[in-house]
């Protein structure tokens, strides 16, 4: 029985049982190395992972980062976006409120991205892809320079989260193509 990375035993687990199951897959088809690779195409499936290049957004501003996100802040309403969580994005303010304890320095600002007139058809269509819907652009100071970071998913990963859905991929990756461009404009 294949295991998942997640198995309670740890990943050490995962890899045993890999091999001994490539070691299975040998035996059953000795020696015949395409019925080997159809074998292992159907059992592994390939495993599919987030992409790193593909799928965090990452960028740079002169600006400082309070700036840029009134700035981007600005964007978003221009195109019908909003940010839900203006009031608590300044993170060390809200860590502060709840007696968390952060340098002067530390100026990290999360904000949560929604497009309402969009949001409110999707997951009124199906309320399983708003696992998906949070959609959150971080800026913060690192070396002297504001760093700007977005993480989204490929239509593939949208896929396989919120499987029997063939319209949410591509409605979401419009999205994530928005918000991109956004970022862009208030850099």
């Amino acid at each position: 029985m294949k295991r998942n990375l997640l198995d309670r035993r740890g990943k050490g687990y995962y890899f045993v049982h890999m091999f001994i199951s490539a070691v299975v897959i040998k035996k059953l088809t000795q020696g015949c190395s395409l019925c080997r690779k159809r074998i292992k195409a159907v059992y592994f499936k390939e495993r599919k992972t987030m992409n790193r290049n593909e799928n965090l957004y990452q960028a740079e501003t002169t600006k400082g980062a309070a700036q840029f996100a009134r700035d981007f802040a600005a964007i978003c309403k221009k195109y019908d976006f909003v940010i839900n969580n203006s009031d608590s994005m300044d993170m060390k303010k809200t860590f502060t409120a709840h007696g968390g304890v952060v340098p002067d320095d530390f100026d990290l600002q999360m904000m949560q991205v929604c497009k309402p007139t969009k949001a409110d058809k999707s997951l009124t269509a199906n309320p399983e892809r708003a696992i998906l819907m949070p959609k959150f652009v971080m800026v913060f100071s690192k070396e002297g320079k504001t760093q700007i970071r977005y993480m989204s998913y490929s239509a593939a990963d949208i896929a396989e989260m919120v499987p029997g859905d063939p319209k949410f991929p591509e409605s979401l990756a419009e999205t994530v193509a928005k918000i991109r461009s956004m970022i862009d404009e208030a850099k």
